[in-house]
């Protein structure tokens, strides 16, 4: 019996590596520009400086502080690749409060899942 068990075992084990050698292609590493590279990271930084203007409360804040959002968008479409790292790193250091309530969701998402196992009785005392 243990001897049908491994040999079947055994040929479950080769056509999974036979299908997942045949399904998934072979990764192919190759050294890239430096140059290339940083393009790329001026294009990703440029990108996120861009989605970051878009965001509502971004352009409400410019409005409120007087600022039409649609030249500062084009001031920074303007800025050289030095300036778009600057402000990118600035923008990371400043404090933001956007994230506060993604934290209580999860928090709380997380004292049900709790709740439910039965590992806390949290509501149970509310």
């Amino acid at each position: 019996m243990t001897r049908l068990l491994t040999k079947s075992c055994v040929l479950l084990l080769i056509g999974i590596f036979a299908i997942t050698t045949a399904v998934i292609p072979a990764v192919e590493a190759k050294m890239i520009d430096t140059t290339a590279y940083m393009d790329q990271q001026n294009d990703s930084a440029r990108g996120e400086l861009a989605s970051f203007m878009a965001r509502e409360d971004v352009r409400e804040k410019l409005v409120a502080l007087g600022v039409n959002p649609d030249d500062a968008a084009n001031r920074i479409a303007a800025l050289n690749d030095q300036e778009v790292s600057q402000l990118q790193n600035r923008i990371h250091d400043l404090p933001a409060g956007s994230g506060v309530l993604a934290v209580l969701g999860v928090v709380l998402v997380v004292l049900i899942v709790l709740e439910l196992v039965g590992v806390t009785n949290v509501f149970n005392r509310l």
